[in-house]
């Protein structure tokens, strides 16, 4: 049985956090300068879904060795310490 709130939150959490992001981004400058938005288009999505596919693999095998509040403290801190330094990293200046 397919469990819909699952898959609801799955596809907000992941679609929030993918706008804006690099891989957007680069899809935009290469549909900009394609001649063929539409292969830009499957190219990303399957990227996409193999990242996914591929996290969704890795969460469950840890979580089949670790207790799963492990996995989750320890997801919590790496995005904590990716916040920290994001905010308190310089800017890079480009030497264009």
């Amino acid at each position: 049985m397919l469990d819909w709130h699952l898959l609801g939150l799955s596809f907000v959490t992941v679609f929030l956090s993918e706008l804006g992001d690099k891989s957007q981004l680069a899809a935009i400058a290469l549909s900009g300068s394609s001649k063929s938005p539409r292969a830009v288009f499957l190219g990303t999505a399957g990227a996409l879904l193999l990242t996914s596919f591929l996290g969704v693999l890795v969460g469950e095998g840890a979580a089949q060795l670790l207790p799963v509040r492990l996995v989750k403290a320890i997801a919590a801190i790496g995005f904590t310490l990716m916040a920290v330094r994001l905010l308190f990293s310089k800017p890079e200046l480009s030497e264009d």
